[in-house]
């Protein structure tokens, strides 16, 4: 992590210089070590490993950069509150994450919000990222928050991007998950962002960027003061696909982001799963497409974990969090089921519950692998269970 002003200021000085890209940063951080041995090197030193104007470029001090820089001091000495650390994690330091290592195109820095210490331990074979549509079905949101509340519950991770619809209901899921889950979960969620983290993006999302900053991290590669430009967000899928084992999408229209994010997984030699959905809605177009091109077709968390190999997977699936007044006992929504497919309406009929309770509940024992969606809007019973 940055320690001094100077040693910040370098690194931003690096990374504001005009034509020096990350590839230029990288070869020049190779050569010479660390950004301050940079500036003190000559131009014709400097042309040993750029070309001539980015060497002249490196002589001279970006506009705006001196200003930055003493911002940025200021907001990683203010932390909001003694429980969450802000830092800027540079390429090389101990606390940066690993995985990131791995892609072509790692971030020269990363500014973080939350529980910065659990980065230095966070294993990409323990991280899932979970991304779909803005615009969700009620199914797909339901989906994104349970399967990330049963993950998060088996001790994963659960990146996403902050994002309206289903970014935003993975991470509330992976938070509920973790406050009842297996122990040892250090970071329950990573949200990777797309703006300085001096703002909130989307602002609807304030509450739960607070949240995860106090139990998991906030992750941005651009510097404060940057706005929501339409550019960063495709670029920063990259690291959510980048820092995890697996990209589950959970639904996706075919001109999507999160198309854009499965297909850097699989470059980055990461796995792609989807959920299936309605063959008559536009937000499982997407994930079909994928599982047509080999993703691998998930219907359960459990599917998830045993493609990870996760321990015990079917073990660590948790039951509901909590049933509420007007649950049903698992049994009795069981027998209530009987063992042929019915409709949501029959069984709503049979037991009397709310169409959205009965929904959440169906969907709790389609996670443990109790009960099969069918084509048709049918459910069934699996097994003898």
């Amino acid at each position: 992590m940055v320690k001094t002003p100077e040693e910040l200021g370098a690194w931003l000085r690096l990374a504001l210089t005009p034509g020096i890209g990350p590839d230029a940063a990288r070869r020049l951080l190779a050569a010479f070590g660390k950004p301050e041995a940079i500036f003190e090197q000559t131009e014709a030193a400097l042309r040993h490993m750029v070309s001539a104007p980015q060497a002249q470029a490196l002589l001279e001090a970006p506009q705006g950069w001196q200003a930055l820089s003493d911002e940025t001091w200021l907001w990683l000495q203010a932390s909001p509150e003694p429980a969450i650390a802000r830092a800027l994690v540079t390429l090389g330091d101990p606390d940066y994450p690993a995985a990131l290592l791995e892609i072509p195109d790692p971030p020269l820095m990363l500014y973080a919000l939350g529980q910065i210490a659990a980065l230095r331990q966070l294993d990409m074979g323990r991280c899932v990222a979970m991304v779909g549509s803005r615009n969700p079905t009620p199914q797909g949101l339901i989906n994104a928050r349970e399967f990330a509340r049963s993950l998060a519950a088996s001790g994963l991770t659960i990146t996403s991007g902050l994002a309206l619809g289903i970014d935003g209901a993975a991470h509330e899921g992976a938070l509920l998950g973790a406050a009842v889950g297996a122990a040892g979960t250090t970071l329950p969620t990573i949200a990777v962002v797309g703006t300085g983290l001096d703002r909130v993006y989307p602002r609807q999302h304030r509450d739960l960027a607070h949240q995860i900053a106090q139990r998991g991290v906030i992750l941005s590669e651009y510097p404060l003061g940057t706005p929501p430009l339409a550019p960063n967000f495709p670029r920063r899928n990259r690291l959510i696909s980048g820092l995890s084992q697996a990209t589950l999408v959970v639904e996706a229209a075919l001109l999507s982001g999160s198309l854009i994010t499965a297909k850097q997984a699989l470059e980055q030699g990461r796995d792609v799963m989807a959920i299936p959905g309605s063959i008559h809605a536009t937000q499982s177009k997407g994930c079909h497409l994928l599982i047509k091109q080999g993703a691998k077709l998930v219907e359960s968390a459990q599917d998830v974990l045993e493609e990870l190999q996760w321990p015990e997977p079917l073990a660590l699936v948790p039951r509901a969090l909590s049933p509420t007044a007007s649950d049903l006992p698992e049994d009795e929504l069981l027998t209530a089921l009987g063992h042929d497919p019915v409709s949501l309406d029959a069984l709503q009929a049979r037991c009397g519950l709310p169409t959205a309770q009965l929904q959440a509940q169906l969907l709790e024992l389609e996670l443990l692998g109790q009960v099969g969606r069918l084509p048709g809007g049918l459910f069934q019973r699996l097994g003898s269970a």
